[in-house]
């Protein structure tokens, strides 16, 4: 740590200590005592506090929305320590905009507690089944959805839900609380709070409400039925690149004279777009810049497969390089040229515009804001669970260049430098630590493609029909072997300079 940083008084964050937060840091303007619970949200994390935590507190700064306060909560026993941080300072957070120009940081306090993390979800249930609360929000991760990986339905054979399906009042997952607290909720009179997703998944709204209802289906089908008829379960689109909180982030709190133990830091781009289906009212989110709309689904399209898609096509050749964040991707010719070429020819031919940007224009702001150095996001960060990310993010540009018969080259490419990746060992020589929920299975996959290429491709948990068609297998398999036999630089050359035709 640096110690000129440490040399500064440092001021612990408190409720009541707002007039002496250093000059130049922001502070909350309304009385935190004057606020009242409207939402909870489930897994209190990075993003959520440097985005729909950051929209509400900015209501709340323009006198607006202090009925909408967030109780924080989590069901997996990692949340216990970040609640004992949170509650230690007041559930308030630091957030530090990394601009290429400068830092700068304000103090949030839209969250005003934090639920006791247990094993049944009892204060959890029960704070949700309160009809004050007209909002539960999730950030559970794209993997924490207990999706089929094969077909996409809710995988309703997962021990976990079966578990709460027969013990309902004692659940183990976010999802067999939400239908607890529902259940209370009905039988007490009340209307359904409305449960809002702002995970990285197409249509989260919508998966969300099957994961809900086809939960209460396994044990109480008229609950499912109440659930599905009266509940809402609008989709949205989230964006806001987010680190992780490294010692450096601390550091330049401290700097800031700031004693926070759970600082967050964010790049100076936030964006925000939610269908407007609210069953039980909402905050006035388009006071904050918010886009209401019926249609989220094109907003969804171009982000997930330009920004996340583009995130997975840096950072599994990132990490076998050994380039150790997303900026330093963008400075490096060969990967940003292999990163400009797929995304121009194989994703974006497949994007349409939203209102007021064509997908050329989101290309560009995805660009500058990847570059953005003084965003330290590692590759190591983007690239976990890329069983989930792929998936997600870069195979429905591949679906839709095979059904449309359209170059596909670089994003196979992209799939063999993952499957590269999961071998575990960089090209320089040094490990790759485990890195995905399903990574043991992955490591000895890649391990094994490496003479035979296939394997890889077989796996139908990841790739599903993809499997069966043979311009994608061929391009997979020749990039794989020219990657193990001659590089990443090799191949990524022969790709972006020499050109791709043979490969497809």
């Amino acid at each position: 740590m640096d110690p000129e940083a440490t040399a500064i008084p440092l001021t612990k964050l408190h409720r009541d200590r707002f007039a002496a937060l250093p000059a130049g840091v922001s502070a909350p303007t309304y009385r935190r005592s004057d606020l009242t619970p409207g939402i909870v949200h489930i897994g209190v994390g990075n993003f959520h506090r440097a985005h729909q935590a950051w929209y509400i507190h900015q209501m709340m700064q323009n006198g607006l929305a202090h009925d909408w306060a967030i109780i924080g909560a989590g069901v997996r026993d990692y949340d216990a320590a970040m609640r004992k941080t949170l509650i230690a300072q007041d559930c308030l957070t630091t957030l530090i905009e990394l601009d290429p120009k400068g830092i700068s940081a304000e103090v949030i306090g839209p969250m005003i507690d934090y639920l006791p993390i247990e094993r049944n979800n009892a204060a959890l249930i029960q704070k949700m089944a309160d009809p004050a609360i007209r909002i539960v929000s999730l950030t559970v991760t794209e993997g924490g959805y207990f999706l089929d990986a094969n077909t996409g339905a809710f995988d309703t054979d997962h021990p976990d839900l079966k578990h709460d399906a027969t013990y309902p009042d004692q659940p183990r997952t976010a999802f067999g609380a939400l239908v607890a607290a529902l259940d209370q909720r009905r039988l007490n009179g009340a209307q359904p709070f409305t449960a809002l997703s702002c995970d990285n998944l197409q249509g989260n709204g919508s998966i969300l409400r099957s994961c809900v209802v086809g939960l209460a289906q396994m044990s109480n089908p008229d609950l499912a039925r109440w659930i599905d008829q009266n509940g809402a379960f609008p989709n949205s689109m989230v964006d806001c690149i987010v680190p992780a909180t490294t010692d450096q982030v601390v550091s330049q709190c401290h700097a800031l004279g700031l004693d926070d133990q759970a600082p967050v830091s964010h790049e100076n781009f936030r964006q925000w777009v939610v269908e407007d289906d609210f069953c039980a009212g909402r905050p006035p989110f388009e006071r904050v810049g918010v886009t209401l709309t019926r249609d989220v689904h094109s907003y969804e399209t171009m982000k997930l497969r330009i920004l996340n898609g583009g995130h997975q096509l840096l950072a599994n050749v990132g990490e076998v390089l050994n380039v150790p964040t997303i900026a330093d991707c963008m400075q490096d010719p060969d990967i940003a040229a292999f990163f400009r070429k797929v995304q121009t020819e194989e994703i974006l031919p497949h994007v349409q515009s939203v209102p007021g940007t064509t997908a050329q224009e989101y290309l560009s702001l995805v660009e500058q804001r990847f570059a953005n150095t003084a965003i330290h996001d590692t590759t190591r960060r983007v690239a976990f669970d890329g069983s989930s990310r792929h998936p997600g993010f870069l195979h429905p540009s591949l679906n839709d260049a095979i059904a449309a018969g359209s170059s596909l080259s670089g994003l196979a490419l992209a799939e063999a430098f993952w499957c590269r990746m999961c071998a575990g060992v960089r090209e320089n020589g040094s490990e790759i630590e485990a890195n995905d929920p399903q990574w043991e299975d992955l490591h000895q996959t890649a391990r094994a493609a490496k003479a035979n290429p296939e394997l890889w491709i077989r796996k139908t948990q990841n790739f599903g029909d993809m499997t069966q068609q043979q311009g994608f297998a061929k391009a997979f398999a020749r990039w794989l072997t020219l990657i193990w036999g001659r590089g990443c630089r090799t191949a990524i050359a022969e790709y972006t300079v020499i050109g791709s035709a043979s490969i497809q």
